[in-house]
């Protein structure tokens, strides 16, 4: 199966947007949890998933950058 770089685009930020809405609902959660381990556990958590968003959107960057050098390439 072949993957364009346009859908790996796609695939790439709707990747982002789930990883940072599971962080942004892990953040939001903090303040219910009293055990300062399971605190600490939990703030890991929420900034692993937004880690991941972030090397998501970096992808994304990379594929738009593919997209746009390879078709003023091709105009050339």
């Amino acid at each position: 199966m072949k993957i364009t770089a346009q859908f790996s685009v796609i695939i790439s930020a709707i990747f982002a947007v789930m990883c940072f809405g599971v962080a942004i609902t892990g953040y939001n959660g903090l303040e219910a949890i009293t055990d300062p381990a399971q605190l600490a556990d939990a703030k890991g958590f929420a900034w692993f998933w937004a880690f991941l968003g972030g090397v998501a959107i970096v992808f994304g960057a990379v594929g738009i950058w593919l997209v746009r050098t390879q078709k003023e390439s091709e105009e050339d």
